[in-house]
């Protein structure tokens, strides 16, 4: 029987600052020094998706 992997990346579901502290806080609680490292680095990556977003929105300068 063959396992099927998915690529999931948390930093998909986190979509604005209040799942951003959620995540942090939980991470804090651990008091796991490298937990916590990769989970900045999981808000780091949520935050050039959020920029992405929200620069793909904005509507285009040229005219």
């Amino acid at each position: 029987m063959k396992e099927l992997f998915f690529d999931y990346d948390p930093a998909d579901s986190l979509v604005d600052s209040e799942a951003i502290a959620v995540f942090l806080a939980d991470a804090y609680d651990t008091g796991d020094a490298a937990f916590i490292a990769e989970a900045m680095a999981v808000v780091a990556r949520a935050k050039i998706h959020i920029d992405a977003a929200a620069e793909a929105q904005r509507p285009s300068s040229c005219s």
